[in-house]
């Protein structure tokens, strides 16, 4: 992997991955490995800044992303795979990093309001809330990477890991370079309720769903409100199943969805039954890989070993790296 570009990502261990974090990050992630020395952690003390109060399924949600990313094809061979826990220096660059970050950068964050009034079943006037942004930074500086991988809206986070870098950079020696943004797009994935799909909304179709339960998530999905009986025509524009064709479904099937809805020559029922096939047909080899990496646990403890000796190297020449420049 000599010579190419670093790139780091991650996710929280927050909940079962779904259709929207499969198509908005991991088929990226996959393509990334061709051309990048990529590693990918499971952000599970993360989870902690929103879960700490039930921290019961944080474990089985780790295994079960963990198992996700590999059925899709993150490839521990061509990839460095982790768990964020397992390499300590992520919390120790984090304390030295939280001594001299400014308060007011942390209070400007638009998340920490805006989260704050979205979860109000949760207490989040933490320490671990108002300061996740220094352990992102301290996650992704850590491995120096060249690229983050981010949407439009993540672009802010991503500019305070830049700050916290020049600041470091200035107070004591150059340490850190400061990663770039690899802007991707991600497609707005909509849920059974026609909204984004979201852990929160209950509205998702999950990688580890079965074929019976997409097939039924599909039947009840929400469709152009506006056509209430058989014979009224449709507006493939408003509807969210029309949307999934987009994404799954080859062009003849979706020029034939966007002409007969219009004129009623198809109903919702079998305009459904058309793109489960599809969705079937492209989840079928994930399912596949699902049931045989859930058969050995033992194979995904190794993949998870290995890869956290790996980034573990890397972790700790940073973190030798920033306490020299430090003195400490």
């Amino acid at each position: 992997m000599t010579g190419r570009k670093r790139v780091l990502s991650g996710m929280q261990p927050s909940g079962l991955l779904h259709l929207g974090n499969y198509l908005g990050a991991l088929e990226n992630w996959k393509a990334l490995q061709d051309q990048h020395e990529c590693y990918f952690f499971v952000a599970d003390w993360h989870a902690l800044s929103s879960n700490y109060a039930d921290t019961s399924r944080i474990r089985e949600f780790v295994r079960e992303l963990l198992i996700d990313w590999l059925a899709v094809g993150i490839d521990p061979v061509r990839s460095t795979v982790f768990v964020q826990s397992r390499i300590p220096e992520h919390a120790v660059l984090h304390l030295l990093f939280s001594m001299i970050i400014p308060v007011s950068w942390l209070e400007r964050n638009p998340t920490y309001k805006e989260k704050q009034e979205e979860i109000k079943e949760k207490d989040l006037s933490t320490y671990g809330f108002l300061g996740y942004p220094v352990l992102q930074a301290a996650d992704i500086l850590l491995y120096k990477p060249d690229f983050v991988p981010v949407g439009k809206d993540q672009l802010p986070h991503l500019e305070l890991t830049r700050e916290l870098a020049r600041r470091f950079n200035s107070l004591y020696r150059p340490v850190f370079p400061e990663p770039m943004e690899l802007l991707t797009k991600f497609p707005k994935v909509l849920g059974t309720d026609g909204r984004k799909m979201s852990k929160s909304y209950g509205n998702t179709i999950n990688l580890s769903d079965t074929e019976p339960v997409v097939r039924q998530k599909l039947k009840t999905m929400m469709t152009d409100p506006a056509r209430v009986r058989r014979h009224d025509p449709g507006n493939p524009d408003v509807c969210p199943v029309f949307d999934f064709h987009k994404i799954f479904s080859p062009l003849p099937v979706i020029e034939q969805i966007n002409r007969e809805c219009r004129t009623a020559a198809i109903g919702c029922i079998d305009c459904k039954k058309l793109v489960a096939d599809r969705l079937v047909e492209r989840m079928t080899p994930i399912w596949e890989a699902r049931t045989a990496l859930t058969k050995d646990p033992s194979r995904l403890e190794e993949i998870v070993e290995e890869g956290s000796r790996k980034a573990g190297e890397v972790a700790k020449a940073t973190l030798h790296d920033v306490t020299e420049a430090m003195r400490i």
